[in-house]
């Protein structure tokens, strides 16, 4: 299985920060935000990893990130997205580089706390089809929503007014070579984009859809809140584990 950082796009809800460069390349933390993507498929198991980016600033991502050395790769492949043509639009660049290959796609601006290893073993099992994660949230009417029925999803709603459930549809998306079929065949939504949830939802029409929950916590860093918001999450996480050793050696 090949991975996908999808690291386009404006960032116009953090202007002024993003008018000298990519959102994915603020600090979250001690970090560049693109190096969490990165090390969460690694951390997967997945050492083919593809980025798409665009924008004014996409070769700072070639300086910062060179071959992937510091996340233990000898190789990292990079694409450009011209314009605003939303996140499927964005996946649809990688089909040369999949090349028949399953797929593991995760959002630039997604930050998690756990390992979704398991998720990615068992897709690597999962003869056909996709496999989305999810995660409950008290704000549901912000994210695309799964609705679940006898253990299977059986449609998501981008951001509904009133969710059907409290399962949010994470950034992490893993699909098998039929993805870019699916991407042909959408037409704009009224924002003018291929939307990652139509293929989704083709995916669950034809049965193929499995899920899996997120464990940890979970967030975007999109928005000045979420930015601040990651970067406490990372810092608490951080902290914990250096201060963990010396509280457990003075229980001794």
């Amino acid at each position: 299985m090949k991975g996908v950082v999808l690291a386009g796009g404006t960032g116009s809800r953090l202007f002024p920060l993003t008018k000298i460069t990519n959102k994915h390349l603020l600090p979250i933390y001690d970090k560049p935000m693109i190096y969490y993507p990165i090390r969460t498929l690694v951390d997967a198991g997945i050492r083919d990893i593809l980025i798409v980016t665009g924008g004014r600033n996409a070769g700072d991502f070639l300086r910062l990130l060179a071959n992937g050395k510091e996340f233990g790769l000898t190789h990292l492949d990079f694409t450009y997205q011209e314009g605003e043509g939303g996140i499927a639009d964005a996946l649809g660049l990688a089909e040369h580089f999949a090349d028949g290959s399953k797929l593991c796609v995760i959002l630039g601006d997604n930050l998690i706390e756990g390992s979704i290893r398991e998720a990615a073993d068992e897709f690597r099992r999962q003869e056909r089809g996709a496999k989305i994660l999810l995660k409950q949230v008290s704000d549901a009417e912000r994210f695309g929503v799964a609705e679940i029925q006898d253990g299977r999803i059986v449609t998501i709603e981008e951001k509904p007014l009133r969710p059907k459930s409290n399962y949010a549809v994470t950034g992490i998306y893993m699909y098998d070579e039929t993805v870019f079929d699916k991407i042909r065949t959408l037409v704009p939504s009224r924002r003018g984009e291929l939307e990652i949830t139509d293929v989704n939802n083709a995916y669950i029409r034809e049965g193929a859809m499995t899920f899996h929950h997120l464990e940890g916590w979970w967030t975007d860093a999109g928005t000045f809140d979420s930015l601040l918001r990651a970067s406490n999450l990372v810092a608490q996480s951080v902290r914990g584990a250096v201060e963990e050793p010396a509280a457990l050696q003075a229980s001794k």
